[in-house]
């Protein structure tokens, strides 16, 4: 059987990108979403490719059910070589008017559902007994908090904590945890940003878009497959002595 990538909230945007992206490096892939219809969509058009591929449907801010993914994602496809915490959310609001079921469920998804999945495919990796790679979502709100984003960046910069203490932990096991930080990726969840950001701003999305665009020093917005060879190179070989590291993946947005 195939190597295996599992990679959470893959049934769009940035996901997608890097779906397709370790498919060409030869991986199986585990289409894991919360929407069972996209995730069917990007399966099937990675089968058609001829690549292996599989949707599983998973909220990975349960618990049980991330462990349970990894489990079914093995026993079909193959032995556990990749796994990404790419699923996340994000509202926008002001700091005192954010509502708290926004605030708690944003923080299980981002924050907790990386936990669990750091938790899922070590656990696995230890199973199998010679090491594998765990890549995580932050964002560049995880090195500079944004306005209007407070949860958000809240949950992005504990990701970057978790990567940094789960590789301490697990390195003796030969398990890199690292991280990528986008800056401004053009994906449906960015269009929603923009839309709400705008609106609080009073001012038109395009002129929000603008406004964000004359900071990117590249000066364009990322696409998912920018953050997709980022990815890539964390799980490939030449990655293997880099781990506890989160790289911005942001066109020059900021400089750390």
């Amino acid at each position: 059987m195939s190597k295996l990538a599992i990679i959470t909230g893959s049934g769009q945007g940035i996901g997608e990108g890097i779906a397709h992206r370790l498919a060409k490096d030869g991986y199986a892939i585990a289409v894991a979403d919360i929407n069972q219809t996209t995730a069917n969509e990007v399966a099937q058009s990675l089968q058609d490719e001829g690549y292996s591929a599989k949707a599983y449907l998973v909220d990975v801010a349960n618990r049980k059910q991330v462990f349970q993914l990894v489990a079914d994602a093995v026993a079909d496809l193959g032995e556990l070589a990749v796994y990404v915490n790419n699923a996340g959310i994000a509202f926008i609001d002001s700091f005192i008017d954010s509502d708290p079921n926004d605030v708690e469920r944003l923080l299980d998804v981002n924050l907790k559902g990386t936990y669990w999945g750091i938790q899922a495919a070590a656990t696995q990796f230890k199973k199998q007994g010679h090491g594998g790679r765990i890549i995580n979502a932050a964002s560049l709100a995880g090195y500079e908090a944004s306005a209007l984003q407070s949860a958000y960046s809240a949950s992005k910069f504990g990701i970057r904590g978790l990567t940094q203490s789960a590789a301490k932990e697990l390195a003796e096991d030969k398990i890199t945890v690292n991280a990528y930080n986008p800056g401004i990726v053009r994906t449906k969840m960015r269009d929603a940003i923009d839309k709400k950001t705008a609106s609080i701003k009073h001012e038109t999305v395009a002129q929000q878009q603008a406004n964000c665009l004359s900071e990117i020093a590249i000066g364009r917005e990322a696409t998912p497959a920018d953050i997709a060879e980022v990815v890539a190179w964390f799980a490939s070989d030449a990655a293997g002595y880099v781990t506890g590291q989160s790289l911005q993946v942001d066109g020059g947005m900021r400089f750390h």
